[in-house]
């Protein structure tokens, strides 16, 4: 019987194949594609929760929600945070977030120990008093990303535009690729996860930092409204 299922701890591996999930649903929520959360909520308990009932794996991905809010993320539509989430399992959960790459480039996921609002974050000295073991042998995780499909001839031409010269702190770029060019990356303005298109003028042509700081830093709004005063070319969308 279902209501047999679930009495036991989850273990890691369980822990994890629910935040893949979770993940997996995440990203095409974000896209605008089409999901059915009984689906995978099926698919997990036809394959690595097993062991697990409906209700049970239900309840997980609402603390997944939860953790996310904590981490000032935007969570699943429809999942709405557990009210009652102990601290270990919501440490665990943060940990296995933190092994998730495609997490990080697409939100700037910094640190598992974000902070609270108004919280300043400190650090003892020396920082680290033994030196940790690290990982030997590092075990390949899965991961949920999504990539665009985008114009080569639009890439090239932004690049052209620039002429070698960061179109965001209007620096030379500050090395050369293996081709020998200038490098700079070429950066969505407005999102493509956002459905912003892939031409020139919601494109620009910015060095590692500012492309980073574009993503990742606490003026990142600023800085976007600021290119679209810098760059002629750009039109908002």
């Amino acid at each position: 019987m279902d209501t047999k299922k679930g009495n036991t701890g989850w273990s890691d591996q369980e822990l994890e194949a629910s935040v893949d999930a979770y993940l997996k649903m995440w990203t095409l929520e974000r896209s605008g594609q089409a999901f059915k959360k009984s689906d995978e909520n099926r698919l997990l308990r036809e394959g690595p929760l097993n062991l697990r009932s409906a209700s049970s794996i239900e309840y997980r991905m609402q603390n997944i929600s939860a953790v996310f809010e904590q981490l000032g993320l935007q969570r699943i539509t429809g999942y709405m945070p557990a009210k009652n989430i102990g601290a270990g399992v919501s440490e665990r959960i943060r940990k296995v977030l933190a092994t998730k790459p495609g997490l990080h480039a697409e939100l700037g996921l910094a640190a598992v120990d974000k902070p609270l609002p108004g919280e300043r974050p400190t650090f003892s000295k020396p920082f680290l008093v033994i030196e940790p073991q690290g990982i030997l042998n590092p075990r390949q995780l899965f991961t949920v990303s999504l990539s665009y499909a985008r114009a080569e001839h639009v890439r090239k031409l932004v690049l052209q535009f620039a002429n070698g010269i960061c179109e965001g702190c209007d620096l030379p770029a500050p090395f050369a690729g293996v081709d020998g060019q200038p490098f700079l990356e070429v950066h969505h303005v407005k999102h493509l996860a956002q459905k912003g298109s892939d031409r020139t003028t919601n494109a620009v042509a910015l060095c590692p930092n500012c492309h980073q700081r574009c993503h990742r830093s606490s003026d990142r709004e600023a800085f976007t409204e600021g290119l679209y005063s810098k760059v002629g070319r750009l039109a908002r969308e």
